[in-house]
Formats: C-alpha cells, sequence, structure tokens
C-alpha cells in the first residue's frame, strides 16, 4: 500500500494512494488500516511529510565510501544519533540554510517507518516491527557537525529532516539505488546493498537501546558524493520504487 499524508479543503488526513486518487484512512495508518469513504483527487491535495515521528534516528557512516569521503573509519558498531521531530518537513517546502552555518550539506538516504512498539527486537524478527519505507534527506550542517563533535546541533535545525513523498508498505529495501540530485545534477549514486549494517541489524541495535514507537524513523545512512547547498538551489533525492523527494532551499 501507498501511505501519504495530506491537507484537503477540510484539514489532514492519511489517505491510501491509488494512481491519482487518495482514499481517507479513519484515524491512523498503523496495523490494518480501516476507510471513512471520503476521497480526493491528488491534484487538488497538497502532500504533507507521511509521518510525524516521535523520535527520529540516524545512522552515520553505514556506506564506506561516504566515511571515507570525510576521512572517517566505518564504526563496528552502528553510529548512532537523534534529530528531533521539529526539524521534519514535507516535499516542496524550503530547507532553510541558518546563519550560523556556512556549510549546509545534502545527506539522501532511505527511511524506515516503524509499525509497531517494540525493544530489543532480535534480528531474525526484525522486519516484522516495520511499517514501510520513505525518503528522506539528513541536512547536515558540516561546519558545525566538525565544531562540536557531536551531532546534535548540526542536524537538529527546523527543516532539516524533509521525508515523502509516500509510505511504501510493500518493499524490499535491501538492493535499491539511491540518488541526490542538486539543480538536477547528480551528486550521489549509491545502492542500499552497500549499507554496512543492514536494516535488520539496525533495528535490532537501537530497540536494543530505546523502545521504538509507532512512526519512529530510523535513517540507514547516505552514500558518498555529500556536498553543500545554498539558497535558491532544489534538491532531490530518488530512491527506486519510492519517487522522488523535491525541496527547494533558502536561507533562514
Amino acid at each position: 500500500m501507498r501511505i501519504a499524508r495530506i491537507a484537503h479543503p477540510q484539514g489532514v488526513a492519511f489517505v491510501a494512494v491509488h494512481g491519482e486518487e487518495a482514499a481517507e484512512i479513519a484515524e491512523h495508518p498503523f496495523g490494518t488500516p480501516t476507510f471513512t469513504g471520503r476521497k480526493w483527487p491528488l491534484a487538488d491535495v497538497r502532500l504533507l511529510a507521511p509521518i510525524l515521528p516521535t523520535k527520529i534516528i540516524g545512522i552515520g557512516r553505514n556506506y564506506a565510501d561516504h566515511a571515507a569521503e570525510l576521512g572517517n573509519e566505518v564504526p563496528a558498531e552502528p553510529l548512532v544519533f537523534l534529530k528531533p521531530n521539529t526539524s521534519v518537513i514535507g516535499p516542496n517546502v524550503e530547507i532553510k540554510i541558518p546563519a550560523a552555518s556556512e556549510r549546509v550539506d545534502f545527506e539522501g538516504e532511505l527511511a524506515v517507518i516503524i509499525g509497531q512498539p517494540c525493544r530489543e527486537v532480535p534480528k531474525a524478527k526484525a522486519m516484522s516491527v516495520v511499517m514501510g519505507y520513505t525518503i528522506a534527506n539528513d541536512v547536515t550542517a558540516r561546519d558545525l557537525q566538525k565544531k562540536d563533535v557531536q551531532f546534535t546541533r548540526a542536524k537538529g535545525f527546523d527543516t532539516f529532516c524533509p521525508l515523502g513523498p509516500f509510505i511504501e508498505t510493500e518493499f524490499d529495501p535491501t538492493d535499491v539505488r539511491v540518488v541526490t540530485e542538486v539543480d538536477g545534477e547528480v551528486k550521489q549514486d549509491g545502492r542500499t546493498s552497500l549499507m554496512v549494517h543492514d536494516i535488520p541489524s539496525l533495528i535490532e541495535y537501537v530497540s536494543a537501546v530505546m523502545t521504538l514507537l509507532p512512526g519512529d524513523l530510523i535513517l540507514t545512512g547516505t552514500p558518498a558524493g555529500v556536498g553543500p547547498i545554498r539558497a535558491g538551489q532544489t534538491v532531490s533525492v530518488t530512491v527506486d520504487g519510492l519517487g522522488t523527494l523535491t525541496n527547494p532551499v533558502a536561507n533562514r
């Protein structure tokens, strides 16, 4: 199922997308969704971030070539950090460059959405707690990341976590292409099969640290090719089978 979150003339709703039509889901999309019967043409609604998580768990240096391009070693265990949910924006919403940073980078990624409360999930059962997948851009103030050492400020600014456009619940994430373009020029071109730690391993590791709740996101890391964006540019992240997430860039 393809799930979206939309703004429609009467408010906001989760919907199932069938072609060019959006069918309203009652309450929430977790478990087996039920429907209200209301429908809208996609052309008449606005796509929002498909989920508002309680927390966003980022995984650093999960592609060896990305770790190498920044002069870092590949960690033996997943490198975990958090982004606040206030950093989330949807498709076509501006990424805002803060005055505090002189270099803000794009980082195109596959995002995993958790579908049920869980903790200490063994790797063999990890995929059973996944609701679906979407596209993320883990926007990072690279100069502040180097200055602070820890990642919170560099990755935590408002608008630094674009998500969307949809959630796909039936999707094989093991070997799909992840491409990031800036103003139409390809900057990143990688495959999820090159992750150092695969998705089941990430879920096992993270859930041993913290309880995961429905809607929580795990950002699975970014391939090589990260680089700066500036006001006036447009950045697009495409994951095969999930579509394209596009956001313009502006100064804050």
